[in-house]
């Protein structure tokens, strides 16, 4: 049985209860960024990932985040970088005095950052980030806890995927959706070309097609125009597709 007072189980326990339809990926990441503070626990927390081929924090709990980070993006070091890169946890116990990545180290403690823990989040072998724990604490993190949040952060990657995924699907279908709209528009202005002299479906369709070139318009657009002017002429009450 869990224990309740233990914040890996109540973290886990929240996700197990994630529907990742309930939101966007952002605000997927940015439920898992506010989770991860309660497992560390942390002061403030993100996720640093790819975004066009940069590494970026685009998820986090407190804006001193990223201003922290944007210091190992610059000088491409730093503790979330290399447990991105090499799939290791990786952790500041002092950033007074951390010679590993002084630039990051310098601007955290700036910050009032004391210790810091960086986690990578991977799935099916692939990494997907990093998560990044900022504490003014000293010492805040020894292996226990360091242990406890690389499995919240197994499990974070779970939901990822699964938000990803679902992500994609819903894209794919809204597209096949749009699809499905534009060629029912399409095939009703071709009905209209006829009805109005055009000798058959294709030769209506290459009027369609000289329009779209001629006019530089998506051929949807022109077949749309065509539908709503008929509509117009017809009155109020005439069926058609819509957009």
């Amino acid at each position: 049985m869990a224990d309740d007072s233990d914040p890996t189980s109540e973290g886990l326990d929240a996700l197990a209860g994630f529907f990742v339809d309930e939101g966007t990926l952002g605000e997927t990441l940015g439920r898992l960024s506010e989770l991860a503070c309660d497992v560390g626990p942390a002061d403030m927390a993100g996720i640093t990932m790819l975004v066009e081929g940069r590494p970026n924090t685009g998820v986090f709990t407190d804006a001193e985040a990223p201003e922290i980070d944007e210091a190992q993006y610059s000088s491409g070091q730093g503790p979330c970088l290399d447990a991105f890169r090499h799939q290791r946890i990786f952790r500041i116990g002092d950033t007074a005095t951390e010679d590993r990545w002084p630039d990051f180290a310098r601007v955290a403690a700036a910050h009032g950052v004391v210790s810091t823990l960086s986690v990578p989040v991977s799935a099916r072998g692939q990494g997907l980030g990093a998560l990044n724990l900022y504490s003014r604490v000293h010492q805040a993190y020894d292996e226990a806890s360091a242990a406890r949040v690389q499995t919240f952060a197994r499990q974070a990657a779970v939901v990822l995927v699964n938000a990803q995924t679902y992500g994609d699907a819903r894209a794919l279908n809204e597209n096949l959706q749009t699809a499905m709209r534009s060629r029912s528009t399409i095939d009703y202005a071709i009905g209209i070309l006829m009805a109005n002299g055009a000798p058959g479906p294709e030769e209506a369709f290459q009027i369609l097609v000289r329009a779209s070139q001629r006019e530089n318009r998506k051929l949807r657009d022109i077949a749309q125009e065509i539908v709503e002017r008929a509509a117009t002429a017809r009155g109020p009450e005439s069926p058609g597709p819509v957009g």
